[in-house]
């Protein structure tokens, strides 16, 4: 990748496996295959090895969000290296991290792992998101970005049917399982890194921090995103664990589902957000978490049983891939040299919540688990009024409903 490089217009010439599109496609295996090792052991690794309660678990996760909130330091780093390739570098280093997890069962050590992976993973996805809306055509981009995250769910399910087996069938331990997941994801990123060139897109990217007036309707997005996004992956999965006693095949179960259903339907959802438009695509996603998150507060108010509390974590993951809505939405508004530092800058953003809300909720997690959904219902419930302030046809000059309004005053 240091010595060869090639035009992002030139690339159509290069065998596909060789292509930027087959790039992001191996990168968005490998990703979710240490995330998915890590995701699918954590509750019950922090619950039965290290002794974790609802509290200490918050600042686990206040911790994972650290370097996300420090996203917008990827500006930074990208003045001395090229984005493509630090990539690679995040990949190898949650690779790393991820396989020496079990070594470190307490408190402060699964704090730094945490930290360390999350570096790892957090300015990853930063670039990669970049690097997919440079990469992908605006009238394709829908369809494409569903494709890749039908691929990263694909890479989710083969990483958790792994668990399931090796765990009841082989009696792997945590240990074993860390350095399996870890392994295979950096073996994937040095192959990254050796096999594909350099791809050098015709718009130089900006070396600074781009905050501008007319994308405040996305940061505000990304920064709804971020809080809801947290209450989900912390406290929705470790209910299953406190209040419903699933243990580490059960929850790898329905992370297996979430999965299959995802790499089936991301596609198809890619299409929709192409067809009715990033606005009506996002209003369908809120209202849908509206319901989702009052429902899980009926599971401690009125005590409904494992079967709601099952289905509606599949539901309420299914709406993740909804997400891609925004990106497509920023691409369609940014200029194109914005795109690289908007996309730093919208990640701290969306972990501004994701930092402080995990510590705080799980203070009040102890008091009352039903509060901690209902700030999400309300929530959520903010989401939907923002996202009806996109226009049907997004657009630089057309970033909001009001702003053809204030051209025509």
């Amino acid at each position: 990748m240091q010595s060869t490089r090639v035009s992002i217009h030139d690339a159509g010439q290069l065998p596909v496996w060789r292509r930027p599109f087959t790039l992001l496609a191996l990168m968005a295996f490998c990703m979710p295959m240490a995330f998915a090792t890590w995701q699918a052991l954590l509750n019950n690794f922090v619950h039965e090895v290290a002794g974790f309660d609802g509290r200490d678990l918050g600042w686990l996760q206040s911790v994972r969000e650290i370097p996300g909130f420090f996203a917008v330091g990827v500006i930074l780093v990208l003045m001395f290296i090229h984005e493509q390739l630090l990539a690679v570098v995040s990949m190898m280093l949650l690779g790393v991290v991820i396989a020496v997890t079990a070594w470190f069962p307490s408190f402060y050590g699964l704090l730094m792992t945490t930290f360390l992976s999350s570096l790892g993973f957090h300015y990853y996805h930063t670039v990669k998101m970049s690097l997919e809306l440079q990469w992908l055509d605006k009238a394709t981009a829908p369809q494409m970005l569903g494709w890749l995250i039908s691929i990263g769910s694909g890479a989710s399910l083969i990483t958790y049917l792994v668990i399931m087996l090796t765990w009841n069938v082989l009696g792997w331990d945590y240990n074993t399982l860390y350095m399996m997941g870890g392994g295979v994801t950096f073996a994937i990123a040095a192959f990254c890194w050796l096999a594909y060139p350099r791809f050098d897109d015709a718009v130089i990217q900006h070396k600074h921090m781009v905050l501008r007036k007319r994308y405040w309707l996305y940061y505000m997005l990304q920064f709804m995103a971020g809080a809801r996004r947290q209450i989900f992956i912390v406290f929705a999965a470790f209910m299953m664990v406190e209040r419903f006693g699933f243990e580490v095949h059960e929850v790898t179960g329905l992370f297996l589902i979430n999965f299959v259903a995802n790499m089936f339907l991301a596609p198809l959802i890619g299409g929709m957000v192409s067809k009715w438009g990033e606005r009506n695509a996002l209003v369908f996603e809120y209202v849908g978490l509206i319901f989702v998150f009052l429902a899980y507060t009926g599971i401690y108010l009125f005590n409904w049983g494992i079967v709601l509390a099952a289905s509606l974590y599949v539901v309420d993951h299914l709406f993740f891939a909804l997400a891609l809505a925004q990106k497509t939405y920023l691409q369609k508004i940014a200029d194109p040299k914005d795109i690289g530092p908007t996309a730093a800058v919208a990640f701290t953003i969306n972990h501004i919540g994701a930092v402080v809300l995990p510590a705080l909720m799980g203070y009040i997690w102890l008091t009352s688990p039903a509060v901690v959904f209902e700030i999400a219902t309300g929530i959520a419930g903010l989401s939907l009024a923002l996202s009806l302030l996109i226009p049907r046809h997004p657009a630089p000059g057309n970033e909001t409903i009001f702003a053809k309004r204030v051209q025509n005053a």
